[in-house]
């Protein structure tokens, strides 16, 4: 795993050995393809952050700030010690649940959120996927006109829920990635 384009472009990645499933070049690759130069200035916030790779490669094409959010400590020290391999700057680590942090955070704003929780195989995890998706702090958190980029099991559909819009989805093998951008309402 390595860090695709941008200023750290090859640059290897640790990957912490267990509880993560980083996402792969061929998927990052893709993303951030479609994403273009949304990256270039942008606040970016990595939700269950694993090894960091999507804010990594967000701060190597030109975002200006990204924060790692990952409860697991030895993926955590992994991020650090990429952030320190690539030397990007930029990036804050938050050794911290996803929801606790979420329920905590009021002021910040982010350009792109990016989400890679466990895919849903279990109740607890296809519960976890509705509770992200369902959250008013995470929707609060994305900047007007900001993206929630969405890592899932494709066999699996996204729960329904009211709060977000689907701007596109890819599948790649057992991953999908959803661009979901929150949903409108007329006064």
């Amino acid at each position: 795993m390595r860090i695709i384009a941008g200023s750290a472009g090859s640059i290897p990645l640790q990957v912490p050995r267990s509880l993560t499933r980083p996402t792969t070049d061929r998927v990052r690759e893709s993303l951030f393809a479609v994403l273009g130069d949304l990256t270039i200035g942008a606040r970016v916030l990595d939700l269950f952050a694993g090894s960091g790779s999507l804010g990594l490669e967000a701060l190597s094409r030109g975002a200006i700030s990204a924060d790692f959010v990952e409860s697991h400590g030895p993926a955590c020290e992994s991020i650090r010690k990429n952030l320190e391999k690539t030397r990007l700057k930029g990036g804050q680590v938050v050794s911290r649940d996803v929801v606790a942090f979420l329920a905590g955070v009021s002021n910040s704003r982010y350009d792109l959120i990016f989400a890679d929780p466990p895919y849903a195989r279990s109740d607890a995890e296809r519960e976890l996927l509705e509770k992200l998706l369902s959250s008013p702090a995470l929707v609060g958190s994305l900047a007007p006109g900001g993206l929630l980029v969405l890592e899932s099991l494709s066999s699996a559909p996204l729960p329904e829920n009211e709060l977000w819009a689907t701007r596109e989805e890819r599948a790649y093998g057992v991953t999908r990635v959803s661009f979901l951008a929150p949903v409108t309402r007329d006064p």
